[in-house]
């Protein structure tokens, strides 16, 4: 009997046993094992706040986040007590994954993005760089760009220019109207004017925006040229550093609407200048891969500390004594609870415009008798504008866990090929 249940639902033999003595209770009736949890409501609507406002770290970054971010928690919130306090700093990584999971929200699947063409000149002198890169010194920069068409690529509408240092992490970007040379030039002057380190290395896709006469003149026709390098065609993981933060910097704050009025371009400038890339760059820790192992089919990777961008700068052997004086001033000068909340203040505005944008489309479609766009449908000329959730907006918790093991069949495996 107990050979019959366990090949039927798909269960070890000794849960089997257990279950038939009435010793595993399922679903709602479930009770928690192992140990009790140390934290209480003080301490899980502390870290939650901080979390929250801190664009939903994971374990490892909320731990070196939290001393970052606690003192402007009690400026606005109260005193802490001293005993929640010292627990709060002392969990673990993964004691702050199990408060936080609850809060999680599943996600969306990310959208693709627009590749153009590219001037073969350009291309027959600028090389390939690919694989892992060391740099032991700021200005090594990835770029990339991003659409805000809404999935359509037909009109004018807004862009986002990422660029993303290696050694620090330091993120910066600029909007622009289209993806012209022109524009992305613009973008470049804009971002090289508040870098605190100058630009060495200059690394792109083979997008048209790039490769360009007047890209090329930008880069390398001044008194020291940046040494330009490009990406393989098709192959995302040879610039994944940018990748990544075209996600968590711009898709996850902006979404993937369509921002179709020019009005929006200075605005979202002053959103990324004055609020984003502050809270991003001095007060949002971030981890860099130091050792990949492969055995076998299984991939072990180890990460150093998070710390932030700034503070991987102040830690750099090579940036000036200067430039260090300078971020720490900056820093000083900046909260990031103040800098949570004019973000979330400037997203309101924005996303108002937006959907005015999208409201004046649907009336034009209504008049010349055009059938609306079904909800979640994208059509070729035309697509809804999807707004992004606020930041640091609550999710719906999580649903109890179900006790009763799964068969092999329905276990979700993830293959990845590793370059």
């Amino acid at each position: 009997m107990i050979d019959e249940v366990s090949d039927t639902l798909g269960w070890d033999r000794k849960h089997a046993i257990k279950a038939l003595n009435g010793r595993v209770a399922h679903g709602k009736h479930a009770k928690r094992r192992g140990f009790k949890p140390t934290y209480g409501p003080a301490e899980q609507a502390v870290i939650v706040a901080i979390w929250k406002h801190s664009e939903q770290p994971c374990g490892a970054r909320l731990k070196q986040t939290l001393p970052l971010w606690i003192d402007s928690y009690q400026a606005r919130h109260g005193v802490v007590d001293e005993a929640v306090r010292a627990k709060i700093l002392n969990y673990s990584p993964r004691t702050l994954d199990r408060i936080t999971a609850p809060h999680r929200s599943a996600g969306g699947g990310r959208h693709g993005r627009k590749t153009g063409r590219a001037s073969n000149r350009i291309k027959k002198f600028v090389p390939i760089r690919c694989g892992p890169q060391a740099f032991d010194e700021p200005g090594w920069l990835e770029a990339d760009t991003v659409s805000h068409g809404g999935g359509s690529s037909s009109g004018a509408f807004l862009w986002s220019l990422t660029l993303t240092d290696f050694h620090s992490g330091r993120t910066e970007l600029a909007a622009l109207w289209g993806n012209s040379g022109g524009e992305v030039r613009v973008g470049l002057e804009r971002i090289e004017k508040r870098l605190p380190f100058p630009m060495l290395g200059f690394d792109c896709d083979n997008g048209s925006e790039f490769l360009n006469e007047i890209v090329e003149a930008y880069l390398l026709r001044r008194n020291r040229s940046v040494e330009w390098t490009r990406s393989r065609a098709y192959k995302k993981n040879d610039q994944a550093h940018v990748e990544q933060k075209n996600f968590t910097h711009v898709r996850q704050l902006l979404g993937y609407g369509r921002f179709g009025d020019l009005e929006l371009r200075e605005q979202v400038n002053e959103l990324y200048e004055k609020a984003w890339l502050p809270l991003r760059n001095h007060f949002t820790p971030v981890m860099k891969l130091i050792e990949k192992q492969r055995t076998g089919s299984k991939v072990r990777k180890k990460y150093d500390t998070p710390a932030t961008p700034c503070d991987r700068l102040l830690a750099c052997a090579k940036v000036s004594e200067e430039t260090k004086i300078q971020l720490r001033a900056t820093r000083r000068g900046l909260d990031p609870m103040d800098l949570a909340a004019d973000i979330e203040a400037r997203l309101g505005r924005i996303f108002t415009i937006v959907e005015r944008i999208e409201e004046d489309r649907l009336d034009e479609m209504a008049r010349a008798g055009e059938p609306a766009p079904r909800s979640g449908a994208a059509g070729a000329d035309c697509v809804t504008a999807s707004v992004a959730a606020a930041p640091y907006a609550s999710t719906p918790s999580a649903p109890a866990e179900n006790l009763v093991k799964t068969t092999p069949q329905n276990q979700n495996q993830t293959k990845r090929r590793v370059s």
